[in-house]
């Protein structure tokens, strides 16, 4: 249920409860004064009629020992009481008075019907005035709750533009109220987070480029040792060193958001078949599968970076068989692992975050950089655990598809 809805049906709600409890005071509060003016009125003629019964003179109204006298009232005038009676039990109501002199009783009654009309009446209008308050009020409740609930659906945007990682998305603020007090504190908070990811990101940045002159001139002093297995280990280390620098500067430019594409025909399934033998590396384990081979207009060489990445990932973090199937303008490769963490399904890939660390090793780049390249290219890139066991990531260059 919706806020619009849940403050529409708590206005109505409390203006019904309103008009109930009103209408009940008014009720009754008419009803006593109604039979507090007829008790008035018929006990004054009750003691002329008991003064004119004494004079021996009896009006057409008096009634002397009535046998329908009603019980409750005849009890009280045999202990010597007079009283006032309202009888309901008939079609009419009938309203009593009656007084003992001497060995008799002297009573009048008169029809109550009047004042009972005049109670349907009321009820009457009672009813349909609050009817009609109920429904103003739910519509001005409506009303109210769909400005709030606009207000809030903006502001829900901004925020959602902002967790996507869109920076310079903000909040708008109108009023004084509550709702704009938390869309200030909202953009207090993305200004905050804004300049810290950006700090951070221009150390990484600088630090990559800093690193890249020594490591280069490391590569290329390893290369020069006489062979043998240190030298190799110097050399490996060194080119994975590169890698991560290169990994890392690559990250840096797909944040500055300033990549361009540089788009082209060709093949997906010779251009997929060239990017995995790429990612694997020469590692054995890796089939490619065409299922419905299409011709795309895009960039091969962020396609190429983007699905070696994922063979790459999958052999690293996952097993072997790993299959990279080609259907239409989507690209599957599922390895037969462990499948994805709950952490990176749910988020999305972290940078300096492998997932796996009991498996893997590195520093959870490659799917980052997968992520930023797809983004550049205009394409989908999802994640997912099927339920046949591994993870499977899925390129989606549909869009990009010729005719």
């Amino acid at each position: 249920m919706g806020l619009r809805t849940k403050i529409g049906i708590a206005i109505a709600g409390t203006a019904a409860l309103v008009s109930v409890v009103m209408g009940l005071l008014v009720h009754h509060r008419t009803v006593e004064a109604q039979y507090a003016g007829a008790r008035s009125q018929i006990g004054d003629r009750l003691q002329t009629a008991v003064q004119d019964h004494a004079a021996g003179v009896d009006g057409d109204r008096t009634l002397i020992d009535p046998v329908d006298l009603p019980g409750p009232l005849a009890g009280a005038v045999a202990n010597g009481r007079w009283g006032v009676y309202l009888d309901r039990g008939g079609r009419i109501p009938q309203l009593w008075a009656a007084s003992k002199y001497g060995k008799e009783i002297v009573a009048l009654k008169r029809p109550y019907d009047r004042e009972a009309a005049t109670v349907r009446d009321l009820d009457r209008v009672l009813w349909i005035s609050g009817g009609f308050g109920t429904a103003l009020a739910c519509v001005a409740g409506l009303l109210v709750a769909t400005r709030l609930g606009r207000r809030l659906r903006r502001k829900a945007g901004a925020a959602q533009r902002i967790a996507d990682g869109d920076l310079t998305a903000r909040l708008p603020l109108h009023g004084k109220d509550e709702i704009t007090q938390l869309a200030a504190a909202v953009n207090t908070m993305a200004d905050a987070l804004a300049a810290r990811l950006q700090a951070e990101r221009e150390v990484t940045a600088n630090i990559a480029h800093e690193l890249r002159t020594p490591v280069a001139g490391m590569v290329t002093a390893a290369g020069l040792l006489p062979p043998g297995r240190p030298s190799e280990l110097v050399q490996e280390s060194a080119g994975r060193l590169r890698e991560l620098v290169d990994d890392v500067i690559e990250v840096a430019r797909l944040d500055a958001a300033g990549e361009q594409v540089a788009a082209e025909a060709c093949e997906l399934g010779a251009l997929v078949r060239r990017s995995a033998a790429a990612g694997a590396a020469g590692a054995a384990g890796v089939t490619v599968d065409v299922v419905r081979d299409v011709e795309v207009v895009t960039d091969p060489r962020r396609v190429e970076r983007v699905v070696a990445n994922l063979v790459s990932n999958a052999l690293r973090h996952g097993a072997v068989p790993v299959t990279v199937e080609v259907d239409g303008g989507v690209v599957r490769v599922r390895d037969s692992g462990g499948g994805f963490p709950e952490s990176l399904l749910s988020g999305g890939p972290q940078r300096f975050r492998s997932g796996r660390g009991e498996k893997g090793v590195g520093l959870g780049l490659g799917l980052t950089i997968a992520q930023g390249q797809a983004q550049v290219l205009g394409a989908g890139l999802r994640f997912g655990n099927p339920a046949g066991g591994g993870a499977q990531a899925e390129f989606d260059l549909r869009a990009a598809v010729r005719g």
